[in-house]
């Protein structure tokens, strides 16, 4: 198989992420405006690639209070920073329907290798004559390491924000 261009059906995929409040719970969240590029080839996957670039300012974590003081410059600073992006640098099969897609993940200007653990859920015609395809991905990165250091300390210890965010991404693609 040669290299398959694939355009994201934003309506059936997820861009989300969670992160420890107050020690004890997790905030989810997702942003709601993105979009990207893919590039697969099953034969040969080293050659499949992926960009995404998510509008910083679209994020959604049910709080519009919240949200406001996200966007600021205490963490995404997005009147300077408005775009979150991924480029994948390598792309390598770990297991039959499973890879790790290495990239760099720029949050507030500040570029850093990840590594998404990468799950293919397989291809499926739909019933409008086009072809499908999902992905299911996660990684955790360090927020300070993106230059995300806001805090405040707790009166019993601890902070009000972790430092570990988790993204998980839900993906379904149309074959272009």
């Amino acid at each position: 198989m040669a290299l398959e261009k694939w355009n994201f059906d934003l309506v059936h995929s997820h861009t989300g992420f969670s992160v420890r409040h107050l020690m004890i719970s997790k905030v989810t969240g997702h942003f709601k405006v993105w979009s990207g590029t893919l590039e697969t080839d099953e034969a040969n996957p080293s050659a499949s690639h992926l960009e995404v670039e998510i509008d910083a300012a679209s994020i959604d974590t049910r709080e519009p209070q919240r949200d406001e003081h996200l966007r600021s410059a205490d963490f995404l600073d997005v009147a300077h920073y408005p775009k979150i992006t991924f480029k994948s640098t390598n792309v390598t099969k770990t297991g039959e329907d499973r890879f790790n897609v290495t990239g760099i993940l720029t949050i507030r200007g500040v570029g850093r290798e990840v590594v998404l653990d990468t799950e293919y859920a397989g291809r499926q015609k739909d019933p409008w004559g086009g072809e499908r395809s999902g992905f299911s991905a996660k990684t955790t990165i360090d927020r300070k390491d993106f230059g995300l250091t806001f805090n405040m300390p707790l009166e019993g210890g601890g902070v009000m924000v972790g430092d570990k965010v988790n993204i998980n991404l839900e993906i379904e693609a149309v074959k272009a």
